[in-house]
């Protein structure tokens, strides 16, 4: 018996609807990036993008455990010296709580050109409405 190889023409995409209303950070992260990745089909294949897209709504309500809302961090750097920035995530989340989630879930993705791709069908709302209603996202309950 052979390997089965997914074939980007024969991939057929689906589009998923997450509240992400009351749901931890790190575990919302890392289901929404196995779809965008495509591992939850049997059609997987590394070499090839079989992911779905995923629309998430309600990310300002997205929480943490423990005292991560004060103590974690994130941080980057300008490029030139002594430019490291740092923002707590209680301030993140103030100013822009899609990044929060966006920053997850781009992390858990391989760092290689097709999760530029795949990083680009992650769609993030801050309140319950969105505008992809025309594609009939299926609620996914996660």
């Amino acid at each position: 018996m052979k390997t089965y190889l997914a074939k980007p023409n024969e991939i057929e995409k689906k589009w998923y609807l997450v509240d992400a209303k009351d749901k931890v950070l790190g575990r919302l992260a890392s289901k929404i990036a196995v779809i965008l990745m495509g591992k939850h089909k049997p059609v997987y294949t590394p070499h090839v993008d079989t992911g779905d897209f995923v629309v998430v709504v309600n990310a300002d309500k997205i929480v943490l455990t423990g005292n991560k809302l004060k103590d974690k961090m994130y941080i980057r750097h300008t490029g030139y010296p002594g430019g490291l920035k740092k923002t707590s995530y209680e301030v993140l989340m103030e100013k822009n709580p899609e990044k929060a989630l966006y920053l997850a879930v781009k992390r858990m993705l391989p760092k290689n050109r097709l999760a530029r791709k795949m990083i680009k069908r992650l769609k993030i709302y801050r309140g319950p409405e969105h505008n992809h209603q025309a594609q009939k996202p299926e609620a996914l309950d996660i």
